[in-house]
């Protein structure tokens, strides 16, 4: 079978969104090559390999690759991938660039080129990712390891954005804690969450393609009984009180869920919410403030926002 590699040379900022929607067109999967990569210090301590091409980057901003196959229907489908991305304007996302160009590959090369990048990374004190066909020795005794098959779609869990929420996860979750995860993705927070301590965790997703996504990693984990993935449109018609809420989405579309996330909070309950860039940070805290919730921690990774916030305790 023939593919076709379809690339936007577009902003950081864009990256989520574009991913998105190429998953939701019927992308596999995506590469991210972001010009900061080349000068950024990468650390290698725990075994990570970075061996990065220049000639891969662009000189500004970044590459969001998918690979789709040629059939009848390609030039239809290019179509309704550009007309989506124009339309992330009206959301006041700098699409940069903006340049889509198209070009052939065999399916040899689509099925393995991409895993050059995609080794195993440590993103908090005891998290580490690895793909799935990585052998990887824990450095440390009390290391959670998590592998993901990020063909599944979704990304590899190392963005900042997912960083973030890792992150606060690993600081907040306490033992058999219940949890919702809105916007799952690939399933990476669910399945750190269980690690984590969480006794049960409800994954949301609108897209059928991060439930199966979630649904499969959680799988390769272990720990697929205690996680439950199921298409939703964000909070709606859910009723399941919760310890910790985490959802790792656009600002505007945290906003539009807040007050639900609010009513399905315990008292004293944890609001985790990342995907919000600096032009939004003020918008989101608002919004969360006019609520009740009490802003605890404000954490920033290059250009991204995350919020720890509180519902306060009867």
């Amino acid at each position: 079978m023939k593919w076709s590699e379809i690339c936007i040379h577009t902003t950081n900022e864009a990256i989520e969104p574009i991913s998105n929607i190429l998953h939701e067109i019927g992308a596999s999967g995506v590469v991210i090559e972001d010009a900061y990569d080349l000068v950024k210090d990468h650390d290698s301590r725990y075994g990570e390999v970075f061996e990065l091409n220049p000639d891969d980057y662009p000189e500004e901003g970044v590459y969001v690759k998918a690979y789709l196959p040629v059939n009848s229907f390609l030039g239809e489908t290019v179509e309704q991938i550009k007309q989506a991305i124009n339309n992330l304007i009206q959301f006041d996302i700098d699409i940069g660039k903006n340049k889509v160009t198209i070009s052939e590959i065999n399916e040899e090369e689509w099925a393995t080129a991409w895993k050059k990048y995609y080794k195993p990374v440590k993103i908090s004190e005891k998290v580490t990712i690895i793909p799935t066909w990585e052998d990887y020795k824990p450095v440390e005794s009390d290391e959670i390891i998590i592998e993901l098959d990020p063909g599944m779609a979704f990304g590899t869990g190392t963005h900042p954005t997912t960083v973030l929420s890792l992150q606060a996860l690993e600081q907040y979750v306490q033992q058999d804690d219940i949890l919702l995860d809105v916007g799952s993705g690939s399933g990476v927070l669910s399945i750190s969450s269980v690690l984590f301590g969480a006794k049960q965790v409800y994954a949301y997703d609108l897209d059928d393609i991060a439930v199966k996504s979630t649904t499969i990693n959680a799988k390769l984990n272990k720990v697929h009984h205690q996680i439950e993935a199921k298409q939703n449109d964000l909070l709606n018609g859910v009723d399941v009180e919760a310890d910790v809420i985490v959802s790792n989405i656009l600002a505007e579309i945290i906003v539009q869920f807040t007050q639900d996330a609010y009513q399905l909070l315990k008292p004293g309950g944890i609001f985790i919410t990342s995907g919000i860039i600096q032009g939004k940070k003020e918008d989101v805290k608002n919004n969360l403030e006019s609520l009740g919730f009490e802003i605890v921690e404000t954490n920033q990774m290059e250009d991204w926002i995350s919020f720890v916030a509180k519902k306060p305790s009867e």
